[in-house]
Order: structure tokens, then C-alpha cells, then sequence
């Protein structure tokens, strides 16, 4: 059977590489690890592209390529729609959202979710950044507990609008 072991990247696109290392790298304090400019597809299309990679200290990354020559519609996402979720200490927690306000960086929380604490910010693209806590780290629900939130859930949930 083929395993995955973990993530190991996950990539979006950027408007400015500049503006989004300052915010992965001087303000979350993650390592600027590769960045390399990609001038042909595997499909052998012409491009210019600059892809970059912030490294996490699980060894995994966020990456961002920077594509000004094709249309992108960059947008604030809505928490639900998307978001980003990196886990820190409850101690930096605290740390990075007294440094978010102190940077004038849009910053919400601190909310408490009954299992993790979390705050969240934008990036200069407009993707909301999660910084998130467990709370109870030997605390995980079982299968069941599980499938009866699914049930609950198709009893509850609102008509299809879209």
C-alpha cells in the first residue's frame, strides 16, 4: 500500500515576491529556503514565472509563484473559503498578535474553538494566515463522535445556493 508521509509543500500564487518573503520571513520568521524562475512548462510552453519556498521547521513549506504576465484575480478569501493554518507555542500565540497589531497588520482573535486558540491575519496577497494552539493535545474524537457530527450536520445543513 502507498503511504503519504507528509506535506510538503503547498503553493499559491503572489503578487509581489518581495512584499510576500517580508511578510513569511520578517514577520512569521520562516526560512526563505529556494526560489528558481521557471521559462518553459513541462508542456514546453514559454513562460516567466518566479517560484519561491518558506520552509517550516517540520521541514515543509508554503511556496508562492509570482506570474505578472498572466491574469490572476487576487481577492480577500473569507475565513471559510480559505485559509492558511500554522501552529505555534500558546506563548507566541500571544507574541504574534500583539506584533501584528503593533505592524498595523489586520489581525482578529484571539478565538477560542473548544480544541485549538487561534489568530489570523492577511498577507500582502489577501490569504487569511491562521496561527493556531491546541489546547488539549491528548484530546481527539473517535470515529464515532465523528460520524454522528456528519449526521448532525445533514440534518442541519442550509439548501445548496450556489
Amino acid at each position: 500500500m502507498i503511504k503519504i508521509k507528509k506535506l510538503h509543500h503547498s503553493a499559491y500564487r503572489c503578487q509581489d515576491t518581495h512584499k510576500t518573503k517580508e511578510f513569511y520571513v520578517n514577520f512569521l520568521g520562516l526560512k526563505f529556503t529556494k526560489a528558481f524562475i521557471i521559462e518553459n512548462t513541462k508542456t514546453n510552453r514559454k513562460t516567466r514565472v518566479l517560484h519561491s519556498f518558506y520552509s517550516l521547521n517540520d521541514g515543509s513549506a508554503i511556496a508562492f509563484f509570482e506570474d505578472p504576465a498572466t491574469p490572476f484575480k487576487f481577492k480577500k478569501q473569507r475565513d471559510f473559503d480559505l485559509h492558511i493554518a500554522f501552529e505555534v507555542s500558546l506563548k507566541d500565540l500571544n507574541v504574534y498578535f500583539e506584533k501584528g497589531k503593533k505592524k498595523g497588520i489586520e489581525t482578529r482573535g484571539i478565538s477560542d474553538h473548544g480544541f485549538i486558540k487561534s489568530i489570523y491575519f492577511r498577507d500582502p496577497n489577501g490569504y487569511t494566515i491562521e496561527l493556531t494552539t491546541p489546547m488539549n493535545k491528548n484530546s481527539k474524537p473517535s470515529e464515532m463522535d465523528l460520524k454522528n457530527v456528519l449526521k448532525d450536520w445533514d440534518k442541519l445543513k442550509p439548501s445548496k445556493v450556489y
